[in-house]
């Protein structure tokens, strides 16, 4: 077994009750095989994004260390999304309401492009409602590419988040 490596995760929702949705996420990351949940950031209220027409998210990160490849990791964070009755658009579409959300923000250092798993995540780095929660547990993380955490986090508009 390889040492482990420090994933972030993004967390979100709007359609049900998303705190309980990512309480129990968080639960199910913790439980993975040879992962643990190192910190979880708080829950924040965010604007949508993308497709504004509906509810606001509720988003949050969590640090894990991981003994799983990241293909392994990202299977089991779509397993978690579908034991909460997440439903991936067929058509492809993006940033509609969903009861849960996970998505695989940094993987240690790693720079990965394939066709269905990206890291660091695409525009991460100019979104405030990931990198509000990822500051407040690891700010000092480095994005390839783009810089650390609290420096990137700095340089965009989150004043429409708040705590949940």
């Amino acid at each position: 077994m390889s040492a482990p490596v420090r994933a972030c995760i993004g967390l979100g929702g709007n359609l049900g009750d998303v705190a309980a949705a990512l309480r129990s996420a968080l639960a199910g990351l913790d439980a993975l095989p040879r992962t643990r949940l190192v910190a979880a950031s708080g829950f924040h209220r965010t604007p949508a994004w993308g497709v504004e027409a509906q509810p606001d998210f509720i988003n949050a990160v969590a640090v894990l260390e991981t003994g799983l490849a990241p293909r392994a990791l990202l299977e089991a964070l779509l397993r978690i999304e579908r034991g909460h009755g997440r439903e991936r658009a067929a058509d492809g579409s993006r940033w509609g309401p969903r009861t849960l959300d996970l998505d695989l923000l940094l993987y240690g250092d790693q720079v990965i492009d394939e066709p269905d798993l990206v890291v660091p995540h695409p525009q991460m780095h100019a979104r405030a409602f990931v990198l509000v929660p990822l500051a407040e547990v690891a700010p000092d993380a480095f994005v390839p590419g783009r810089g650390r955490v609290d420096a990137l986090l700095a340089a965009v508009d989150a004043s429409g988040i708040r705590p949940a």
